[in-house]
């Protein structure tokens, strides 16, 4: 089963708000979730009451193999610039270990 986290639209048509939830990755976008992570506000003025974000939560599931949405991502890198400067990092180091691997590949097999 893998896991998504994703907005899920709540409210009225004229007046939407947003939930940052954990979900299957197949369920309906308003479908059931595992974990509220924090919700979205688009029509407040102060960014207290636009925006919450559980960063904890939201890093762990990342680092258990959880996806993130690219409006998702949008919204942590705002609230939680560290949680995703974090994540980048850890691509980069494994790609960095991936080439080192290839590249000793390569020499044993001239070798």
């Amino acid at each position: 089963m893998a896991l998504a986290i994703r907005l899920r639209q709540q409210g009225r048509h004229d007046n939407q708000t947003f939930r940052l939830v954990l979900t299957d990755e197949k369920s309906r976008r308003d479908g059931k979730y595992h974990e509220l992570l924090g919700w979205y506000n688009p029509h407040e003025d102060s960014d207290e009451k636009k925006l919450s974000i559980n960063a904890e939560r939201i890093e762990f599931w990342l680092n258990q193999g959880a996806k993130i949405t690219e409006s998702a991502k949008n919204l942590v890198s705002k609230n939680a610039p560290e949680v995703m400067k974090r994540q980048r990092q850890k691509a980069v180091e494994a790609r960095a270990k991936a080439r080192l691997k290839s590249k000793a590949r390569a020499k044993a097999k001239s070798a």
